[in-house]
């Protein structure tokens, strides 16, 4: 733990702000004006002069978000977003980035102020906090003899996504371009202010920083005024591009994921983004680069008559990734198989940025369901582990709001999913069954009981989960949900007793017994009354199925197929009955969370031919691959949902199935 020497700084609009409080329980939602402040890029300058040196060290961190330069050149971003009470703080080796003499310290800070699942905006909280360790002696930290301007030149022309991202203009005359640069004169900047009103808790940030690919273009094809160019696959990443033409002629660009029928980028997205900016040149050589990245794997530019393309990259940004674990070896001779591993090594690589977001377009957010999966996944193709326990640790975090927890994490849109936080607790229990890290199995063991109690306290009634205050998403898109027959809507109090709930619920309390007896603590809790419960409600013997609930007598896929996967059926028949049905149905005819439990009660119930079976489903992933997936689908396909996010990275769960690793031992 580092102890900051310097103090937080921000400027004049943010230094005598009060923190606003976004923080809410989902059903008691409320409206958070945040109009007056937003999208503000703010920068702050600093020379230090040094002696000769061996080593050297910066500890640094901003809210919402930095860019740091050192003598003109790029070295890091970040934090990754947590909560104001666990704001990160980074560690970053500058040896290789200072020299004798003067040096520059430059940082390009960002408060976004929306409410959305990205970052806590909203909140009125922006700082930045830096110090500087040269051979360790701290030499210079933030205060307020540090320079501060605003930089004018990003416009927003717009907001894009479910106000994920500000679209903008870049004007390169602005006065702040080149602001990195040692020669640059800042004399007639202002100087920052102490942040006053500095409520952050700090923590060192426990995962890697971000690391960054160069990705030149497949094709680079100019039409006239229009160059469009390929990068062969999606990416995570900015556009680079360097063009010469004459000053404050506007340059718009068009980023996407496919092509439309005409051949020009779609760059309205499926995902219900619109990927159009502009920069506007100065005359001379103009470098573009937007602040923050866009999913896409083909760019359009519209040009001036005169102007030249003198250069175009992606820079892709990803968590620094190496896949350790290959393909499982009775799966290698087949390669439709091969070929989804790569897709999903691909996905994992470029969609875990600083944590495992769901969706790189539309939201960029921490969905604590979605993460469960991709962060497993994470974890067996690579063997490290950091994804999980930063999972882990964020969602019980967020215990502060509720101590049922929340659904987006780190984020101030206020969400909540009733089956995420169960599958939170599975998530515990096969991180310990992977790494065998008993100290932190011991450390999240109490959290789990916890909020399994939270959920006893709350919503159990007669041994069954019922009246849940929190979305019960089941399944998703509805259109896969096999006409479940429970009111589902999201924001309504979902009354009755449901199979899919509590078969989740109960399977979850199997997980804490299974992680007291690790401990060799007494049983959290005796297993057989729900269990018995649970029969008693909905299973209907005569039909050798489960109802859908305590009011209603229909009986989905769904139901038999979560009874089935988690070990409830009580009647081999019914068992039977059930895998009949999976594999008449194959795993296409579920989705993002019916899917992944499908496989799960197959490996549990040692079906391995039938995963084999249902991961070569042609409508499934398969699919994906037809329709020219570089990146897995929201859904099997574009157009089986009506906003697909064609870079969603939950699907890159079928790595679970196809890695080299014994999943009879994960999933018993």
């Amino acid at each position: 733990m580092h102890h900051f020497k310097g103090i937080p700084i921000t400027n004049e609009e943010f230094c005598t702000l009060s923190p606003q409080n976004v923080f809410f329980r989902e059903c008691d939602r409320q409206e958070v004006d945040t109009a007056a402040h937003r999208n503000r890029h703010i920068l702050f300058r600093r020379s230090v002069t040094l002696k000769r040196f061996a080593t050297a060290t910066a500890y640094l961190s901003a809210d919402d978000h930095y860019l740091l330069y050192v003598n003109g050149i790029f070295v890091a971003e970040g934090p990754a977003p947590a909560y104001h009470t666990r704001q990160n703080y980074n560690t970053v080796d500058l040896t290789p980035y200072l020299h004798s003499g003067d040096n520059l310290i430059a940082v390009h800070t960002y408060y976004q102020g929306l409410i959305n699942r990205v970052w806590q905006s909203g909140d009125n909280r922006h700082f930045f906090l830096f110090d500087l360790e040269v051979d360790g002696k701290t030499v210079l930290v933030s205060d307020e003899s540090f320079r501060t301007a605003p930089h004018t030149a990003y416009r927003a022309i717009g907001i894009t996504g479910y106000d994920t991202d500000f679209l903008e203009e870049y004007d390169a005359n602005a006065p702040e371009v080149g602001f990195e640069s040692p020669d640059y004169n800042d004399s007639a900047w202002e100087y920052a202010k102490a942040a006053t009103a500095f409520d952050q808790i700090l923590f060192p940030q426990a995962t890697e920083m971000l690391s960054y690919d160069r990705i030149a273009p497949l094709t680079a094809v100019r039409d006239g005024q229009r160059l469009q160019v390929d990068f062969g696959a999606t990416y995570a990443g900015r556009l680079w591009v360097k063009v010469s033409g004459k000053g404050h002629s506007l340059v718009t660009v068009r980023l996407g994921e496919e092509l439309n029928a005409d051949q020009s980028v779609r760059y309205k997205l499926r995902a219900n983004c619109c990927y159009e900016e502009a920069f506007r040149l100065k005359t001379g050589e103009t470098v573009y680069a937007p602040y923050l990245y866009r999913a896409f794997r083909y760019a359009e530019l519209l040009l001036p008559e005169d102007a030249e393309v003198d250069e175009i990259l992606l820079l892709a940004q990803h968590y620094p990734f190496t896949a350790k674990t290959p393909i499982k070896p009775a799966y290698r001779d087949e390669p439709a198989l091969v070929g989804l591993y790569q897709l999903c090594l691909h996905t994992l690589k470029y969609g875990v940025q600083d944590a495992p977001l769901d969706c790189l377009e539309r939201e960029k957010g921490f969905y604590l369901g979605d993460g469960c999966y991709t962060s497993l996944a994470h974890m067996l193709v690579t063997g490290k582990d950091a994804m999980v326990r930063k999972l882990i640790d964020d969602a019980f975090a967020s215990a502060f709001i509720t101590d049922t927890l929340m659904c987006c994490l780190n984020a101030s849109f206020m969400q909540e999913i009733a089956e995420f936080p169960l599958i939170l607790c599975r998530l515990v229990l096969w991180h310990y069954r992977y790494t065998g890290d008993l100290d932190y199995l011991k450390t999240n063991y109490p959290k789990v009981t916890a909020l399994l109690d939270a959920y006893r306290r709350d919503y159990e009634r007669n041994h069954l989960l019922q009246n849940l205050d929190k979305w019960c998403v089941v399944e998703w898109p509805p259109n896969f949900r096999h006409g479940y027959d429970v009111d589902l809507t999201s924001g309504k109090v979902c009354r009755e007793a449901h199979t899919v709930m509590n078969a989740y619920y109960i399977h979850a309390i199997r997980a804490a017994n299974a992680m007291a007896a690790i401990l060799s603590q007494p049983v959290y809790r005796d297993e057989s009354p729900l269990i018995a419960a649970f029969t008693d409600a909905f299973y209907l013997p005569e039909r050798l199925a489960f109802r859908d609930s305590t009011e209603s007598s229909h009986t989905s896929f769904l139901s038999g197929l979560f009874a089935y996967a988690f070990s409830l059926c009580q009647d081999a028949d019914a068992e039977r009955e059930i895998l009949g049905r999976i594999r008449e149905e194959k795993v296409s005819s579920v989705s993002l969370f019916g899917a992944f439990v499908m496989l799960e009660g197959l490996v549990r119930h040692h079906e391995g031919a039938l995963v084999r079976e249902m991961l070569l489903d042609r409508g499934a992933w398969l699919r994906m691959l037809r329709e020219d997936a570089t990146t897995t689908f929201e859904s099997w396909g574009k157009d089986t949902k009506w906003n697909t996010s064609l870079f969603h990275t939950t699907f890159s769960y079928a790595a679970v199935f196809l890695a080299d690793v014994d999943l009879e031992t994960l999933f018993p």
